[in-house]
């Protein structure tokens, strides 16, 4: 083959990631906002059950520290400053309600750091739960817009908080959606996903895609309710 014809060549792709192909994420410490509520005191217990290094936070460290003790597996408790400041990653898991003014009083501590949020904005009527749409499209959203400085991601939001903190269950068969805008950063979180036992991380859209993501949650306490069940998600042929 001549100089002329190799300059022809179409040049060779790269090989395409491997999406399974997920990083090692066991030597970051994990803050959980809002850990000693159902959702965030069950997060934090399976990672922890799981080897990682987990910090809960609360608006008084006293009520961290005591649940965190609660907890064991090496569980640290402080008050939510001091966990954004000491975590790599930061799961927000706040009652909606409180939702945007946790994350604007934290703006400083959760600058550089990978947010999770895992909030479901919804309502409560006779006929059960409804989704809300924040102004901003979604909780996620809304996350961003205040954490201009953050890495903010989506995801846990389908999870049982019941099977969550059961000591009793070591395999939580379920997927979790997680939502993003930077592929490196969506990727740290579903393998954080997978260190619980039973959990995939499924990449699902960026966070223009969130309001749905959470929404489906009103559609899941219908299910629980009706067939009295902790139900969650599987995608399939994935």
């Amino acid at each position: 083959m001549t100089s002329t014809d190799s300059a022809q060549q179409p040049p060779r792709k790269a090989p395409a990631k491997d999406p399974w192909d997920l990083p090692d994420v066991s030597g970051l410490v994990v803050g959980v906002l809002g850990g000693t509520g159902p959702q965030g005191k069950g997060l934090a217990y399976r990672l922890a059950k799981a080897g990682q290094k987990v910090i809960i936070g609360s608006r008084a460290a006293e009520r961290a520290q005591a649940a965190a003790e609660e907890l064991g597996h090496g569980v640290e408790g402080a008050d939510n400053a001091e966990t954004a400041r000491r975590s790599d990653i930061v799961i927000v898991a706040v009652p909606w309600d409180g939702h945007g003014k946790t994350l604007e009083s934290l703006r400083e501590e959760l600058a550089g750091k990978l947010v999770v949020d895992c909030v479901n904005p919804l309502g409560f009527d006779k006929q059960g739960a409804y989704a809300l749409k924040p102004e901003e499209g979604s909780a996620a959203q809304q996350a961003a817009a205040l954490l201009p400085d953050s890495r903010v991601t989506a995801a846990f939001h389908h999870l049982s908080a019941v099977l969550l903190q059961d000591p009793g269950i070591d395999e939580i068969d379920t997927d979790v959606m997680v939502l993003g805008e930077v592929r490196a950063d969506v990727e740290i979180v579903q393998a954080l996903a997978g260190r619980i036992p039973g959990m995939r991380g499924i990449f699902a859209g960026r966070l223009r895609n969130a309001h749905q993501v959470e929404s489906l949650v009103a559609n899941l306490i219908s299910v629980n309710r009706r067939y009295k069940a902790h139900a969650g998600l599987r995608v399939t042929d994935v």
